[in-house]
C-alpha cells in the first residue's frame, strides 16, 4: 500500500525530512519513539534503530529496522523487525521481516512528490496473531489494519508537507 503527496518544496528539504528517523515519532499515531543502534546517528545501508510503538488494542512493542535502501534524496527504505519475537520468533534478519517501508521523492512542478509505501510481511506480526484468533474475520482484519496504515501515511506526509512548507 502507499500514499503520497505533492510538497512546495525543494527535494534537499524533503529529503532531510524523510531521513530524520525521529520526525515520524512526531507524527505517527503508533510510533512513540526512535533511537539509532551501533553507534549510527545517520541513515546508510546497513544501519539500524530500533523503535518503540503503542497501539490501542494490542499495546507497546519494540522493533529494531534495518535501512535497506539509500539513494540520496531519492530513496530510503528500511525493513521492520520482531527483535523481541513478540509475535513469533526473535529475529534481525530483514528477510523474515513483519514490515518494510519507503520514502520515494521525485521533483515535480517546482516540488516534491513524495510517496510512502509499506509492505506487510513476510513475518509474523499483530495482524498474523489476530487472524489466527478469529481467521473467520481474515478480511475484515485485513481491511481495518490497512485502512490504519493508511490514516497513520497520510498523518505522516501531512506533517512532512507542512513542515517543508514552513522551511523547516
Amino acid at each position: 500500500m502507499h500514499a503520497d503527496v505533492h510538497v512546495e518544496a525543494a527535494v534537499p528539504l524533503v529529503w532531510e525530512l524523510v531521513t530524520d528517523i525521529g520526525l515520524p515519532a512526531r507524527l505517527s499515531p503508533e510510533l512513540r519513539r526512535v533511537a539509532w543502534l551501533d553507534g549510527a546517528d545517520r541513515p546508510f545501508v546497513g544501519a539500524r534503530f530500533e523503535g518503540y510503538n503503542q497501539h490501542r488494542l494490542i499495546g507497546e512493542w519494540r522493533t529494531v529496522s534495518q535501512v535497506l535502501e539509500l539513494d540520496e534524496q531519492r530513496v530510503f527504505g528500511w525493513a521492520v523487525m520482531d527483535a523481541d519475537g513478540r509475535y513469533g520468533e526473535p529475529t534481525l534478519d530483514p528477510a523474515k521481516s513483519l514490515a518494510s517501508w519507503r520514502y520515494v521523492l521525485e521533483a515535480e512542478d517546482g516540488g516534491t512528490r513524495l510517496r510512502q509505501s509499506a509492505l506487510i510481511g513476510p513475518g509474523r506480526s499483530g495482524v498474523t496473531l489476530t487472524i489466527e484468533r478469529w481467521p473467520d474475520r481474515e478480511e475484515e482484519i485485513v481491511a481495518f489494519r490497512l485502512k490504519e496504515l493508511r490514516a497513520g501515511m497520510e498523518a505522516t506526509l501531512g506533517g512532512i508537507k507542512a513542515l517543508a512548507e514552513a522551511g523547516a
